[in-house]
């Protein structure tokens, strides 16, 4: 691998842990749908939000190699607007019949259902198996778009983040511990490293997400992957027994002094450090932490640190294989201006052919298949292998809630580890934001 490519390598490797932000958009009416509707694009125009950095320099790279052909024939042009005005801009343009062949997400996914059910997005299930390139993207990712996303493949996954339990393999290694499979094997060796004078897991009780990501855990391998959708749905509540039993189990890794005693005050950058430093065991993330794991402030090396999944609770109705994930910043084709013989199906075809490869040679973990061979850090390369091979997800505890709920969850996390909040305290409230709306 050549010296350029080492550095890309260096870069942040998945930008986004979750989609944030919340769009109020009201759709007027179907749009024209069908293909190759109206007039016919001039240009492959990319309408993104202006804090997505990561995906426009790989379709550039697209533009200037793979697909120089597409690109001649309708030349790639990118439009950023911030974030927070993104979901206006897309409503605005959908009702006026003028979505740009692509585009970014908004900030809620049940905005971009609304897109999917109004008929303003390709269908990738169909479009993608006519122009032959379905199998180039993971089952995994296309899984969690589906339930982000009102239950179709109606978005492309340009990031695609796995979570599961970083951990720091010398320290394991000195102390004979083998990988946790179990709840009960996770706790003996959390208990283990305390008494060996480490934090068994770094988390950031500022943020409070890395906390409810461990209850969401709990929830998944104890009542199975639908046990949030049930709670949407309102056939469970997180007051039920069974579920305030999940944010029992973290709040006992905090009674236990598991996450150290700063847990409340540490943000993303020193939770992560904690890690880094060789101070903490383990840490719970996403697989953007691989910027970081990658980079030259891990002190510890990065073919010092692996990864399991979260493990399964004795008794429960969920698999050890299914992952949480996310999307991070996806985008969509507008079904107006797709059609396989426009331009645009040529674009779509050839991206999601070659997008997984030249992403992973800028660094970046995608939903699509990567089949070229490129030389990774090892811990990149496991986490690659685990999205390839991937054909299932869960979301996250906060996804599928409202922005009270949201909010209200991720500010109270380290009050239920710290115990100043009992664990049905702690879920009576976030239940109470979503029965609020």
């Amino acid at each position: 691998m050549s010296t350029a490519e080492r550095r890309r390598l260096r870069k942040p490797i998945i930008g986004t842990a979750v989609l944030l932000g919340v769009g109020a958009l009201v759709l007027a009416g179907c749009a024209g749908g069908g293909s190759g509707g109206g007039d016919e694009p001039s240009s492959f125009e990319f309408l993104k939000n202006a804090e997505n950095t990561t995906t426009e320099p790989i379709l550039q790279a697209l533009a200037d190699g793979e697909c120089t052909d597409e690109n001649e024939a309708l030349p790639l042009e990118v439009s950023s607007i911030p974030q927070a005005e993104l979901d206006a801009q897309i409503q605005l343009l959908a009702t006026q019949d003028g979505l740009p062949p692509m585009f970014s997400a908004g900030g809620n996914p049940a905005e971009g259902a609304k897109l999917a059910d109004n008929g303003y997005l390709v269908d990738f299930d169909k479009a993608l198996t006519e122009l032959g390139v379905r199998d180039k993207v993971a089952e995994g990712a296309v899984s969690t778009i589906k339930k982000l996303y009102g239950g179709e493949f109606t978005f492309l996954p340009y990031q695609y983040n796995i979570e599961g339990i970083f951990y720091n393999k010398a320290i394991f290694e000195e102390n004979g511990w083998e990988v946790p499979e179990t709840w009960d094997d996770l706790l003996t060796v959390a208990g283990e490293a305390k008494a060996a004078g480490l934090t068994p897991f770094a988390a950031s009780g500022e943020q409070g997400w890395p906390l409810t990501r461990l209850v969401s855990g709990y929830l998944f391998r104890t009542l199975g992957a639908d046990a949030l959708e049930k709670v949407r749905d309102g056939d469970a509540k997180l007051t039920d027994p069974e579920y305030v039993a999940a944010a029992q189990a973290i709040a006992d890794l905090g009674a236990q002094g598991y996450f150290g005693d700063n847990v409340a005050s540490l943000d993303y950058d020193a939770a992560s450090n904690e890690f880094l430093t060789g101070k903490a065991a383990m840490i719970y993330m996403g697989s953007w932490l691989l910027g970081n794991i990658n980079g030259d402030g891990n002190q510890i090396g990065a073919d010092n640190v692996g990864f399991f999944k979260y493990p399964a609770v004795e008794g429960g109705k969920g698999s050890i294989d299914e992952y949480p994930s996310n999307v991070g910043l996806p985008a969509t084709f507008s079904a107006k201006a797709y059609s396989a013989e426009n331009g645009v199906g040529d674009w779509l075809k050839c991206i999601t052919a070659n997008y997984g490869n030249e992403a992973l040679k800028q660094g970046q973990i995608t939903g699509f298949i990567a089949d070229e061979e490129v030389e990774l850090p090892a811990i990149s390369q496991t986490i690659a292998d685990e999205i390839a091979g991937a054909s299932d997800s869960v979301l996250w505890f906060e996804a599928l809630f409202n922005a009270k709920a949201s909010s209200v969850s991720s500010t109270n996390a380290a009050l239920l580890v710290t115990g100043q909040l009992t664990a049905e305290e702690f879920m009576k409230l976030v239940q109470d934001a979503l029965d609020a709306g």
